[in-house]
Order: structure tokens, then C-alpha cells, then sequence
């Protein structure tokens, strides 16, 4: 195209230092201009539907049916759904250190080391359990009370998933490599088998330990977990034809381990501090005495920040989608609610009543935070912000309670993880029934799916979802209990070193020097 012949004012001008157009000839050069821009957009807007064809689709003008995703979105989605599972999983780890900090800070100065040479061999022993059997046992296809793999989840592949083999490459739908599946479920799996030492601290001998966290970690937990989480699990499938309770048409929910992972280790905590009984010299308030003094606080206080740090993981890690942002969202923040009502209805109820009265009680406040944190762990996808203060609220009374219950039936838990964890795990399960706002149905890996929300009593629901969270709550609850302390029995029956309980003489010198021969604190 010559530009002389549609602005002749060009071609006089050659010489000039600026070109002044007549009025003609700038309609022009702005109808030039408009349309090379027209067809540059024309031209960006056809490769953009050619690469990426979902990304066009308006509700006036797109397919009725939902857009099937291409490769490249799908291979996308599953790439970032499982850089947030493996996050999360990192996350909730860390968790690991919190535990630790708690429990030692809690517990008196002879016995630091072997908190911490607890924690750490119950993670090491974990870790191998569940690969070989716990994974298999808990996620697996088998039946409703155990899983081992093959089926329908694998393809048709027989073969079971001990060990990790014969597993497919990705977990069910979500799209996630089974590996990165495995490490999630993992850190969970460990912070159950952590619970359980809090409440037996400073009378467990390290060779019981090592036999009880074999019987928690590669049996108790993946075999009663795959009742409520597994794939065939009977509290899973509960409320559906041929299955229990058809007619209550609602399945037991426990978003991210209020029951499965909190009450399995409050429970078997129980239990353990049942068959042990108290520390030697141990006297309860009802007969003149009280808790022995925690030998660090500030260390107990940073390990309840480095918990509340990793449940950041643990709730809106167990989404497995980055997709749903909506979702991921308002789990951190009814995570992050539910802490801090716990915490403060906890530390005000040890201000007015009890032994503590008229003192802010640093305690009762840090596990006050912490039953906060189990309570919201199952309903967190499903209820409001305002919910997840009130039941985070009762949370903290509910610990408080808890703790001087254990107290007063003389029963032994030197962090209160019966009361926090057990407890507190049960009332936030069936909170869901009560709280469940009646807007959010379930979350999956392309984001979130509410056509069938879920609607507790509180927000115009029936008593279904109520009555199906008290039927999984008790029913794992009840079988924990009685096959730990039967497995805990029959341990502090073993003659020594192997027994469940420590000798007198070991208890008396303190664990650290008995056990492990060295002190936290060598001067």
C-alpha cells in the first residue's frame, strides 16, 4: 500500500520537519489505525481458542453442558493440586516440632529427653508402618472395615497396595500422584500416634512405647481411619442403599480428622493413662494436691504457635484442590477463628471458676487454643465464620471442663490430651450437625461442588447429619477405646524392660537418665 495516494499531504511535504494532515486525510490514518488494531485483537482472540478453548466460554453463548478439560488445563490443575497437597503435607509435619515443644514443656525437667526421644522414634516408626501396611489397610478398596488395595481403584488391578506396590499412579480422582497422597496421609498418621504419649508421659517405658505405637500407628488408626476415610468404609457409605442406616440418607463427614486422627489419639490416650495410673507421688486437687508444675512454659507456648501454624496444612490441605478458592480460603479463616474463641473462652472460664480463679491461666489458654483447633477440624468446609467462632467458643469450655473432670476421677494426663484431643475432637464432629451453614456441599479437584450443601439444625436442617456424626463419633470412639486398652493391658503385662509401665525405680531417677542416660539440662 502506498501511503502517498491516501494522504497526498505526504508527498508535499517530504522536506518538511512535521507533517500537518488536513482534516480528510486524519479520518483516515484514525480508520487505518482502529482497523489494524481490530484485526490484531481478531487475531490474538483465534489463537487463544485454539490453545485454550475453555477459556472463551461466556453463559450466553457457551455449551449448556460443562466444558470437558482440555490435556494442557488438566495436566495444570493436577500439577498445582499436588504442589498444594505436598505444602500442606510439609506443613503439617512441621507439626511434628510442636509436639514436641508442648509435651516437653509440660512435662517436669527428668523426663524432657524422653518426650523428645518419643516423638522422634514415633515418627521414624510411622513412617515405615505406614508405607509397608497403614497406607493399604486405610485407603485401599477391601471392605467396610478394612482396606488392602486392587479393585476398582486400581484399575481392576487384584493386587494388593502393601508396601506401595501394585498402587495406580494417581489416587481415586483427584488426579494427585498416590505418592504424593501417601506423604499427606502420612504426617497425619504421625500426629495421631504423637497424641497418644502426651497423656502417658513420665511412667511409660521406651520398650512399651515401641509396642504400643507399633499396635496404634500400623493397626488402630488406618483400620478404624478407613471406616470413616477409606473408599468402602462402612461410616463413609452409611445413609446410602445397602449400606447402614439407608434411610438416614447421610454419611458420617469429618473434613480433615476431628475423629479420625484427633479422637483416635485422645482416646487411645485414655486408655493408656487408665492402665498406667498416675505418676508415683502424684496427688489430684480433691485430696489436697494438684498438677506438678510444667518445667518450661515458654517452650509450651511456642510449641502451641508451631502447632497452630501447621493446622494450616492440616485443614485446608486435606481439600487436595488448589482449585477450590473459595473453599481453601474459608477453612484458614474458621481455622484461624476457632483458635482464638478457644483460647479466650478457655482462659475466662479458668479465671472465674475453679482452682485457678482470679489468675489468667497460661495452661488452660494454650490448650484452650489447641481444642479450638480439633473442634474445627471436621466441620471447617462447612461452616460460617460466625460458626466457627461459636463452636470454637464451646471448644475452649468444653477443654476446660474436660481437664477438670480428669482431675477430680484422678486420672493422670500431664497436657491435657484427652481433654483436647479427645474431647474436643468429639464435640467438633457433631458440631457439624449443629453449625453446618446450609451452603457448601464438597470439594473436589476442579473446585468445589454445592449442589448438595450440607445443613445442620441451627440453619433450618434436619436431624440427619446430626444423628450421623454421633453415630460415627461414638462408634470410632467406643472401638478405640476398647481395643487400646486391651492391647495396653496385655503390654503392662509383659515382664520388665518390655512392660507398659516403667519400674519404680526408673519413674523415681527419671526417665531421662533410666532410659537414655543422659539429661536435657546437663549442667
Amino acid at each position: 500500500m502506498n501511503l502517498k495516494n491516501l494522504f497526498p499531504s505526504l508527498g508535499k511535504r517530504d522536506s518538511a520537519p512535521m507533517v500537518k494532515l488536513n482534516k480528510t486525510e486524519r479520518k483516515r490514518l484514525a480508520l487505518t489505525l482502529f482497523a489494524g488494531k481490530i484485526i490484531g485483537v481478531l487475531i490474538l482472540l483465534i489463537g487463544i481458542k485454539i490453545i485454550l478453548p475453555g477459556m472463551l466460554g461466556t453463559s450466553a453463548f457457551a455449551d449448556p453442558t460443562p466444558a470437558v478439560p482440555s490435556l494442557i488445563e488438566t495436566n495444570i490443575m493436577n500439577t498445582a493440586n499436588t504442589i498444594w497437597t505436598l505444602v500442606a503435607a510439609f506443613l503439617v509435619f512441621g507439626m511434628q516440632a510442636g509436639f514436641v515443644m508442648l509435651e516437653a514443656g509440660f512435662a517436669r525437667q527428668r523426663e524432657t529427653v524422653n518426650v523428645l526421644m518419643e516423638c522422634v522414634f514415633d515418627t521414624c516408626l510411622c513412617g515405615l508402618l505406614f508405607w509397608a501396611i497403614g497406607y493399604a489397610f486405610m485407603f485401599g478398596q477391601g471392605n467396610g472395615f478394612i482396606g488392602w488395595g486392587g479393585g476398582a481403584l486400581a484399575g481392576g488391578d487384584p493386587k494388593s497396595w502393601f508396601f506401595l506396590q501394585g498402587t495406580p499412579l494417581t489416587y481415586s480422582g483427584t488426579g494427585i500422584p498416590i505418592l504424593a497422597h501417601w506423604i499427606f496421609q502420612y504426617a497425619f498418621a504421625d500426629t495421631c500416634s504423637t497424641i497418644v504419649s502426651g497423656a502417658m508421659i513420665g511412667r511409660t517405658s521406651f520398650r512399651g512405647d515401641i509396642l504400643y505405637s507399633i499396635g496404634i500407628t500400623g493397626f488402630i488408626y488406618p483400620i478404624i481411619g478407613h471406616w470413616a476415610w477409606g473408599p468402602d468404609g462402612f461410616l463413609a457409605l452409611m445413609g446410602s442403599t445397602g449400606h447402614l442406616f439407608p434411610t438416614l440418607g447421610q454419611g458420617f463427614r469429618d473434613f480433615a480428622g476431628s475423629t479420625v486422627v484427633h479422637s483416635i489419639g485422645g482416646i487411645a490416650s485414655l486408655a493408656g493413662a487408665i492402665v498406667l495410673g498416675p505418676r508415683l507421688g502424684r496427688v489430684f486437687k480433691r485430696d489436697g494436691g494438684g498438677m506438678p508444675p510444667a518445667h518450661n512454659l515458654s517452650l509450651a507456648a511456642l510449641g502451641t504457635f508451631v502447632l497452630w501454624f501447621g493446622w494450616y496444612g492440616f485443614n485446608p490441605g486435606s481439600s487436595l484442590s488448589a482449585m477450590d478458592m473459595q473453599g481453601i480460603g474459608r477453612i484458614s479463616t474458621n481455622t484461624t477463628l476457632a483458635a482464638c474463641a478457644g483460647g479466650i473462652t478457655a482462659m475466662y472460664v479458668a479465671l472465674w471458676f475453679g482452682d485457678t480463679k482470679g489468675k489468667f491461666d497460661l495452661g488452660y489458654t494454650l490448650n484452650g487454643v489447641l481444642g479450638g483447633l480439633v473442634a474445627i477440624t471436621c466441620p471447617c468446609y462447612w461452616v460460617s465464620p460466625l460458626g466457627a467462632v461459636i463452636l470454637g467458643g464451646v471448644a475452649g469450655i468444653v477443654v476446660w471442663l474436660s481437664m477438670v473432670f480428669m482431675e477430680y476421677v484422678r486420672i493422670d494426663d500431664p497436657v491435657g490430651a484427652v481433654a483436647v484431643h479427645g474431647v474436643a475432637g468429639i464435640w467438633g464432629t457433631i458440631s457439624l450437625g449443629l453449625f453446618a451453614c446450609g451452603q457448601y456441599g464438597a470439594t473436589g479437584p476442579t473446585g468445589p461442588d454445592n449442589s448438595a450443601p450440607v445443613t445442620g439444625l441451627f440453619y433450618g436442617g434436619d436431624a440427619s447429619v446430626f444423628k450421623a456424626q454421633c453415630i460415627g463419633s461414638f462408634t470410632i470412639c467406643a472401638a478405640v477405646f476398647i481395643v487400646t486398652i486391651v492391647m495396653m493391658f496385655i503390654i503392662n503385662k509383659l515382664p520388665h524392660p518390655w512392660k507398659l509401665r516403667v519400674e519404680a525405680e526408673g519413674e523415681l531417677m527419671g526417665l531421662d537418665l533410666f532410659d537414655h542416660g543422659t539429661e536435657a539440662y546437663a549442667s
